[in-house]
């Protein structure tokens, strides 16, 4: 068995085009001593147009452009990039691999080329899995320097050799092996066949995922309860009270717990004071803590901030 970590990079990127100039790659065996490391440069049939993740100008490839010219195009190689990836001795890993492996499929689509068929693994994904946090995606930089890997960043080849050298760190971290990392969170690769594509999926995620949606609907059934009780005390509060003229809004993980926003609500309404669950329509915000758009909507809107806490003394007395 043999490892071959890849990595790709783009002329430009667009929703359904990807022109790739470079796909560099780094084969090792077993204990991640290096058989094959190349990269291999493409004419992308196109001009330049790069952008960061966020989609912003300003990246910048480590390579002359105009050399590229003189380079194949995308099928001259595609079928050496073929066997390479569909090597069934193989398993085969990259970074945030679902990018590069979309921007393959888009390729032999623009060239008319058939379809990638093979599974592939995710460095950010295992390390996903080992830190147990499903709720941001690591970057290649981050990941290496939390680990203790150099590299320069956005040459193909380079970038595959510091996801082996990240994938290695990890696996010493855990002292396992690549299979013994998929084994022990019970990862199942992702696939490409058909111009389909389907995500790496593991244990944690599913775990993650149910979890996730079970509080979305928890959160979902305390919005509504919240809202029937104001909806159905809000036009019977007491008028003239000292209150009497305020509106107040309370920020989300206020509103959604019940106990306490009900409880509030009702002293509001006790003394006066009314309700709106549009941040734009108060002139009293209540929260835990500045910032969020709700607290920004708020304050453009030229409402009081008033912390949870002073309200909850001033309506309760304590």
């Amino acid at each position: 068995m043999k490892y071959v970590f890849f990595d790709i990079e783009c002329a430009c990127v667009f929703k359904n085009v990807a022109k790739i100039c470079a796909f560099g790659y780094v084969v090792t065996d077993q204990t991640f001593r290096v058989t094959a490391r190349e990269d291999i440069l493409l004419n992308p049939k196109g001009k330049f147009h790069l952008t960061d993740r966020k989609g912003g100008e300003g990246l910048v490839l480590p390579y002359e452009y105009e050399d590229f010219k003189k380079y194949p195009l995308f099928p001259a190689e595609y079928g050496r990039i073929k066997a390479l990836l569909e090597d069934k001795d193989a398993i085969v890993l990259g970074h945030a691999t679902m990018n590069d492996v979309n921007y393959l499929n888009l390729e032999t689509k623009r060239f008319h080329l058939p379809s990638f068929r093979f599974v592939f693994h995710d460095t950010q994904f295992f390390y996903m899995n080992t830190e147990r946090d499903f709720t941001r995606q690591y970057g290649l930089g981050a990941m290496a320097e939390e680990l203790g890997v150099e590299f320069t960043p956005h040459r193909a080849v380079d970038d595959a050799y510091a996801t082996m050298r990240v994938c290695e760190a990890l696996c010493k971290r855990e002292g396992v092996d690549v299979q013994g990392l998929i084994a022990r969170y019970g990862v199942r690769g992702g696939r490409i066949a058909g111009y389909e594509i389907k995500p790496p999926v593991s244990v944690g995620l599913r775990q993650y995922i149910s979890e996730r949606d079970e509080q979305r609907a928890a959160t979902a059934r305390a919005h509504d309860e919240f809202y029937r009780f104001v909806n159905k005390h809000n036009n019977k509060r007491n008028k003239g009270g000292s209150l009497d003229g305020k509106v107040f809004c309370f920020a989300k993980d206020v509103e959604t717990d019940v106990p306490l926003s009900v409880r509030l609500v009702k002293a509001i309404f006790a003394s006066g004071g009314r309700y709106t669950s549009h941040p734009c329509e108060c002139n009293v915000y209540i929260a835990r803590g500045q910032g969020g758009t709700r607290f920004q909507s708020a304050m453009q809107s030229g409402a009081a901030f008033i912390p949870l806490d002073a309200l909850t003394q001033a309506l309760e007395g304590s």
